[in-house]
């Protein structure tokens, strides 16, 4: 039994190829389907047309959808496998050793792809802002042929005359580019997305029309769930309307499956806790003297600006020994034709007025038990139709409302704030609608992913919506590390910040620096949260194993070049994690150690990897090596099959390689690789 080699041309070298996986899927559904054609695998439409039925199959320029010029190379773009990988740095990390969240430097695009083998269908909520499309030029222009020396290039991470090309007029009124950039990435995430999972999309008027219609074309129409409107600002010097507000786009990846599973999303009434201590002090100040306690808690309401979330409390008005409520509930059938019966009146016992679309209860048995709970209000007399009564402290959450305040300005504050009142980002999201969407869309240990994540604040509402509610979600956040320039106008407090911190200066380190800064603020607010505020940050760059260059006029050299399929300078730890990426293990799994036969052996999730990247492994100590590996794996017991890793160059001969598989085989472990 020998060793099968990674190189460069092996699936492990590569992300996930999603065209392949399509396609495996097509074959297993309908195996007619798959025919050869010039190019390799094709599809029969005739075949596909007889399968659907009286459906239509066409590939005419002339049907409903939304095209553009390159579409179709943006739907092969993600279908592209990458080649790159992600390296370790722990010393720009916040608790390497035990966070689960990650902050990875990168092109989204390529990065999304790197995550395809381990994260598919584990994300619960993806959030993304990006760019919005305002005619200038775009920092995502994605090369078909070579992305990762691309984007190296335009980050200034490699010397090049590279310049990103101009969004200019003739791209049709500059959506084109947009789409093109939108696309592919919003393909691969929805890869990410558990079944019962939401994407949730901030956009402005320019391309919200067209926003939808991709994501009715990637996630299905059906799918649709809400667009929620941002009122941010007003803008007085506006000459025909003020268009102060952004919005939402929300989608589920499978609507059928929440309504089967009767998913309801509620989320907390945001300040009701404060209101119940409040409330708690007045009573016993007041002796429960409720006109007096309503009187003061009005005052209390009177402090809540137009835009704080707690307004919606100032309904409840009225006090008794449960609370704060209101009894101005609607007790009607919605839409009409509901049932009518009678209702005595709590104190006359006469029939009370029926509601004109009838009572909203089925019988009278079911509304008698609501009066019985103290739901129902009852008016003077028979002649008033009772009312629904709503306790603040009883059901203490509520479904999200399609219209949201949140004003640019107290984001800007906020943000500020957390940077000693520097203003030193342009346009900050805020945190705390972030907070709002991550808790509204998922809770316990959900992924929650951002691969536009700007100033990080995904990151920041993620933190404290844990602390907040005594959760463990985690945060991925993609950021480009693009370039600051100190003489643009907008990027000047950032880059000077970024020189005066002693950072490199690129986006993403402020990025990083307000995920520290933030957790500082979260532990200082909630100092018995127990939640994970730290974070792991990996950079896109080559992949470790080498690619074969091949030199025409000297093959001798390129053979001897290729001995090591790894690249020079790379570590133990950056080619252990791109073998976590490859093989599609989480990037977060516990990483163990043990100095076996004068070698460093790495156990990654319980033995389901064991990795020996040692330079050099001689015959004399292979069965040592091997016998070691062999009981540690089975102290480890892993619940399934495990792959054994090798540096292919370590071995002086393919005897010593050799052997060393046949023990393991012989072990049990039969997925035996060298790199």
């Amino acid at each position: 039994m020998t060793m099968q080699i990674i190189d460069a041309q092996s699936p492990e070298a590569h992300s996930a190829d999603l065209k392949a996986e399509n396609i495996d899927k097509l074959k297993a559904l309908f195996p007619e389907l798959i025919t050869e054609g010039p190019n390799g695998v094709a599809i029969n439409q005739d075949v596909l047309k007889q399968l659907v039925g009286d459906a239509t199959v066409t590939d005419a320029d002339e049907k409903y959808g939304l095209n553009w010029h390159g579409k179709r190379a943006a739907r092969q773009l993600a279908l592209t496998p990458s080649t790159g990988t992600l390296l370790p740095y722990p010393d720009e990390s916040v608790d390497w050793d035990s966070t689960q969240n990650l902050m990875i430097e990168g092109d989204n695009l390529e990065v999304l792809k790197l995550l395809q083998k381990s994260y598919a269908g584990k994300v619960k909520l993806i959030y993304i802002d990006p760019p919005y499309n305002t005619g200038d030029d775009f920092v995502y222009p994605d090369n078909f042929e070579d992305s990762i020396s691309s984007y190296l290039e335009l980050t200034g991470q490699v010397e090049s005359g590279r310049k990103i090309t101009s969004n200019t007029e003739a791209s049709g009124r500059f959506h084109t580019a947009w789409l093109n950039m939108l696309h592919p990435r919003l393909k691969l995430a929805r890869n990410l997305l558990q079944s019962d999972g939401y994407i949730a999309v901030s956009i402005n008027d320019r391309e919200l029309s067209h926003l939808r219609q991709i994501m009715n074309e990637i996630f299905g129409e059906e799918n649709f769930i809400s667009v929620l409107v941002y009122d941010k600002n007003r803008k007085n010097d506006a000459k025909l309307v003020s268009n102060g507000h952004e919005y939402m786009v929300i989608y589920g990846k499978n609507k059928s499956l929440l309504t089967e599973l009767d998913v309801r999303l509620r989320a907390p009434k945001e300040g009701a806790d404060e209101v119940k201590e409040i409330f708690e002090k007045l009573r016993k100040e007041l002796n429960d003297d409720w006109k007096k306690i309503a009187e003061e808690l009005k005052k209390f309401y009177s402090t809540f600006s137009e835009d704080d979330p707690r307004l919606p409390l100032a309904r409840f008005t009225k006090v008794d020994e449960r609370g704060p409520y209101r009894d101005d509930g609607d007790p009607s059938w919605p839409g009409g034709g509901g049932p009518r019966y009678k209702v005595p009146h709590i104190k006359t016992g006469k029939p009370c007025k029926i509601p004109s679309r009838g009572w909203v209860w089925p019988t009278y048995e079911r509304m008698k038990e609501e009066i019985d709970a103290g739901n129902i209000a009852f008016g003077e007399d028979e002649t008033t139709i009772p009312s629904v009564r709503r306790n603040l402290f009883e059901k203490n959450d509520q479904v999200m409302r399609s219209v949201q305040f949140s004003y640019a300005q107290k984001a800007s504050q906020d943000f500020a704030e957390i940077f000693d009142g520097k203003s030193i980002f342009q346009n900050p999201k805020s945190y705390l609608d972030m907070k709002k969407i991550v808790e509204y869309f998922s809770s316990g240990n959900d992924v929650v992913l951002d691969f536009f994540a700007g100033s990080g604040t995904t990151g920041h509402g993620v933190m404290l919506a844990n602390a907040d509610g005594n959760q463990r979600r985690r945060f991925i956040l993609v950021q480009l590390p693009e370039p600051l320039d100190l003489e643009n106008k907008d990027q000047k407090n950032a880059a000077e910040f970024c020189l005066e911190s002693g950072f490199q200066m690129k986006l993403s380190e402020i990025t990083k620096e307000r995920l520290r800064r933030a957790a500082i603020r979260v532990n200082t607010e909630f100092p018995s949260q127990q939640g994970d505020l730290g974070f792991r940050v990996y950079k896109l760059d080559f992949s470790n194993i080498r690619a074969w260059n091949q030199n025409p006029e000297d093959i001798e050299r390129s053979l001897l070049d290729h001995q090591d399929h790894l690249i020079e300078g790379r570590s133990e730890s950056d080619i252990l994690y791109e073998l976590l990426l490859k093989l599609g293990l989480d990037l977060c799994v516990p990483i163990e150690q043990q100095q076996i036969a004068g070698k460093t052996v790495h156990s990654i999730g319980g033995g389901v990897l064991l990795a020996c990247l040692a330079e050099r492994i001689t015959r004399d100590q292979v069965e040592d090596l091997a016998q070691g590996i062999v009981a540690w794996h089975k102290a480890q017991a892993p619940a399934s099959d495990s792959t054994c890793v090798f540096r292919d160059s370590a071995f002086a001969d393919d005897i010593a390689k050799t052997n060393l598989a046949a023990i393991l085989n012989q072990a049990g472990i039969k997925n035996v690789r060298s790199l």
